[in-house]
């Protein structure tokens, strides 16, 4: 993959940092004290990556319009009750996000958060700076729609075979096939490899970390 690549486009929760199971606990809890059954949590990690609007319908696919909002609310205020820092990235993130920067590769993000989620991540654990450009699922269409790819593509004007989608989940990879453009999965979120293989990654690895010893060796 070395010199095939120009832009890198990470997804964020179970690609980068460790969140996958504080989210599914969010969405599962998000019924507590409502008419709703209590989630699998399993089904809960299943939506991870798309809107928070998209997943609370696919989770709670009976909740009607005033249930989805009041969900959805239940939802944020559980997840925005935990602080999170630097080290809740994954082991090696932040050094490898650096490594790539520095051998040249632009780096963004695709993510499913809302810009609100995503600032207070990138500013608690430090990676703003890292970034060129950063997109979310409030601010343009969820996964696995590819505007936000396209957005990210026009903004950098990098072309789509010059550009690398690097994600936890079948919505992440299902974008990219979207967008036309390669990807990698990461078995450490959302998915397992046998489900992320559907969508025709070019590896799957364990971790994104991974992705160091293909690029820059």
């Amino acid at each position: 993959m070395k010199n095939r690549f120009d832009l890198l486009i990470f997804d964020w929760d179970g690609t980068l940092i460790d969140s996958i199971d504080w989210i599914a606990r969010c969405l599962q809890n998000a019924s507590n004290n409502s008419r709703h059954d209590f989630p699998d949590y399993q089904a809960a990690k299943d939506v991870i990556g798309l809107s928070i609007e998209r997943a609370i319908e696919a989770l709670y696919p009976d909740a009607n319009a005033v249930e989805v909002l009041d969900l959805v609310a239940r939802y944020e205020t559980a997840y925005f009750s935990k602080k999170i820092s630097q080290d809740d990235l994954f082991s090696g993130v932040y050094e490898m996000l650096e490594t790539l920067k520095q051998n040249g590769f632009k780096l963004a993000v695709a993510t499913g958060k809302t810009r609100e989620g995503l600032d207070e991540a990138l500013n608690a654990t430090k990676t703003r700076e890292l970034f060129c450009i950063t997109r979310c699922a409030d601010e343009t269409q969820s996964k696995p729609h590819p505007l936000m790819l396209h957005e990210i593509m026009q903004f950098t004007q990098i072309p789509s075979e010059r550009t690398l989608m690097i994600g936890d989940s079948t919505h992440d990879l299902e974008m990219a096939l979207n967008a036309n453009i390669a990807s990698i999965g990461v078995a450490s979120g959302a998915h397992d490899s046998e489900q992320l293989k559907n969508y025709q990654p070019l590896h799957c690895f364990l971790h994104s970390t991974e992705l160091l010893q293909h690029l820059c060796n």
